[in-house]
C-alpha cells in the first residue's frame, strides 16, 4: 500500500528513521534552515522553497507556483512506492498536506478526490491544505476542479495543537 508520511520539520529524523525513509519532498521557506536526515538520498530530496501562503507572492514571499506542483508531480512519478515518501513543511499542517494530495495523484491518478482528502482528514483533524498548491494541483493534473471541491468539503482543520506527523495511506 501506497504511503505518503507528513510531518512538521521537527519531527522529520525520527519519522525517517523510524520508517525506513529515503525520499523526501521539504516545502520550506527560502531562508530557513534545516538538517537533511542522513538516511535521506540527497539524490531524491525535493527541496521547494516556499511559503505557507495562498496568494502568488511579494514583498519577500515566495507563493506556490505552478512550477512547484510540477517538480512534487514530477518527483512522486519518480518515487520508489516500496517505502514511504516523506512530505514535510514547517508545522505539517497546510502546505505539506496538499503536497501529499498532489503526490498521491499523481502516482495513482484512479483515485477519487473525495475518498483520498476523506482519508487525510481522517489521519489529521489539524490538517488545512494550503488552497492555492490545491487549486494548482488540480490544474496541473486536469482534476476538473474536483480536488478543490473535495478540500473546501472538509473545511479548515481544527486548531493546531502541536507536532502530529500522520500517514497518508491508499
Amino acid at each position: 500500500m501506497p504511503t505518503i508520511l507528513v510531518s512538521p520539520l521537527s519531527k522529520i529524523a525520527e519519522v525517517a528513521a523510524r520508517n525506513g525513509v529515503t525520499e523526501m519532498i521539504s516545502l520550506i521557506a527560502e531562508k530557513q534552515d534545516f538538517h537533511r536526515p542522513g538516511i535521506i538520498d540527497p539524490g531524491r530530496h525535493l527541496n521547494l522553497a516556499v511559503n505557507d501562503i495562498a496568494f502568488a507572492g511579494g514583498d519577500g514571499l515566495i507563493g506556490p507556483a505552478e512550477a512547484h506542483v510540477r517538480a512534487i508531480v514530477d518527483f512522486a512519478r519518480a518515487w520508489d512506492r516500496d517505502r514511504p515518501l516523506l512530505v514535510h513543511c514547517w508545522m505539517g499542517v497546510s502546505r505539506s498536506p496538499a503536497a501529499a494530495l498532489i503526490a498521491a495523484l499523481a502516482v495513482d491518478p484512479e483515485l477519487d478526490e473525495d475518498r483520498l482528502v476523506k482519508r487525510l482528514r481522517d489521519a489529521s483533524p489539524q490538517a488545512s491544505p494550503n488552497s492555492r498548491l490545491v487549486e494548482l494541483g488540480d490544474n496541473v493534473l486536469d482534476r476538473s476542479g474536483n480536488l478543490v471541491r473535495a478540500v473546501k468539503a472538509i473545511g479548515r482543520g481544527r486548531d493546531y495543537e502541536g507536532d502530529a506527523p500522520f500517514a497518508l495511506e491508499w
